[in-house]
């Protein structure tokens, strides 16, 4: 089989993993060489190369966590329709490409902020199910005690600064940890995600102006699912153009459905803001799922559109390929780590399930303090 062809040229995996998916990561770092799905769109700036190195190891990462991730979310849907989750709840399939794209081409020194679709970022970031389904249920094992729910996640130790609920509010603060990464000669940069919803908010613009003016290593990522909430971009945006929004700033576009071709991006930002300054990044992606759990998604949009998406476009089919065309995995191999994968989701949910509540912890430190 593919897969234990590979793990006989290797003694051990990237990451800690649970057993189960032990026996299907490889450590092979033989080289493959992968063409992006399309050019590069620069402005003010020479676009990055469409050749990517890559390696067996990470193909078959790249798939699993993306897969992890979707599985997770299409869990806290569930979850949510079950009442156990509460509030809101915005999820991220379809967008999983930007996640693990932008992890693999930095550290955890890198720091990254974004807004309330921040699960998947979170446990790219190196956070747990347990910790994601605890804090989603108000659970106090939760990365931020069960307090902050869906759109609050947060790991310091990791240069993950939330999680924020206010539209646009955390380009400025990124912009800032930007400016103390500068100021402290850390050698790191910030990635401030932010939609195409966002990218009209004028504090956007501020916070670009100074980290201009001062050269502050921010890396400003648009994912540009196309809809901001229920209205499309075209009706929001005279210029829909987000990568060319900096006007003195320079931008690239990128197919944020391609998990290559955002690692490629992201190396060739980081390189730039640690030099030059702030640049932009627009990451053309898509969302299935409406934009939070009150929204069903199809009002503005047709099912054909979403179906389109999936079938053309969709980022872990596109990895999945890529394993099969390399000969790294077979079909039922991959059937078989999905299988395993939804049993991980499925014990994480149920270790959650029985973890404390925090409104029940805050009602007995108010009944024993008094």
């Amino acid at each position: 089989m593919a897969l234990l062809r590979l793990s006989s040229r290797c003694t051990g995996i990237s990451r800690p993993l649970s057993a189960a998916f032990s026996r299907f990561i490889s450590t092979d770092t033989t080289p493959i060489t992968i063409e992006t799905s399309l050019p590069f769109t620069a402005h003010l700036c020479d676009p990055p190369s469409r050749s990517v190195e890559s390696s067996s190891q990470e193909l078959l990462t790249f798939f699993r966590t993306m897969a992890l991730m979707r599985r997770m979310e299409i869990a806290a849907d569930s979850l949510y329709k079950a009442k156990l989750i509460r509030g809101f709840c915005h999820l991220y399939d379809g967008q999983e490409a930007v996640a693990i794209g932008m992890e693999a081409a930095i550290t955890k020194k890198d720091a990254i902020i974004t807004a309330y679709r921040d699960h998947c970022i979170f446990l790219g970031r190196g956070g747990s199910l347990h910790e994601v389904f605890s804090e989603l249920m108000g659970r106090e094992d939760g990365c931020s005690k069960g307090k902050g729910g869906s759109m609050h996640f947060y790991k310091k130790e990791s240069s993950f600064y939330g999680g924020h609920g206010i539209v646009g509010a955390q380009v400025p603060l990124g912009c800032g940890i930007a400016f103390a990464q500068k100021y402290t000669k850390d050698e790191a940069v910030t990635f401030a995600l932010y939609g195409d919803g966002a990218a009209n908010q004028g504090q956007l613009f501020e916070a670009l102006n100074i980290s201009a003016l001062w050269d502050l290593p921010a890396i400003l990522v648009c994912e540009n699912n196309h809809y901001g909430m229920g209205t499309a971009e075209w009706r929001a945006a005279k210029s829909p153009s987000y990568y060319k929004r900096g006007d003195y700033v320079p931008g690239l576009k990128v197919d944020g459905m391609d998990a290559f071709a955002v690692k490629q991006a992201c190396k060739f930002a980081k390189e730039h803001a640690l030099k030059n300054g702030p640049i932009i990044l627009e990451m053309d992606t898509y969302r299935y799922h409406g934009h939070s759990m009150s929204d069903p998604g199809s009002t503005y949009r047709t099912r054909d559109e979403i179906s389109g998406v999936r079938q053309e476009r969709d980022p872990i089919e596109r990895i999945k390929k890529l394993v099969l065309s390399h000969d790294l995995a077979t079909e039922k191999e991959l059937k078989d780590m999905e299988k395993e994968i939804r049993k991980e989701v499925d014990d994480a949910i149920a270790k959650a399930k029985v973890n404390i509540t925090v409104i029940l912890l805050l009602a007995y430190s108010t009944f024993t303090n008094g």
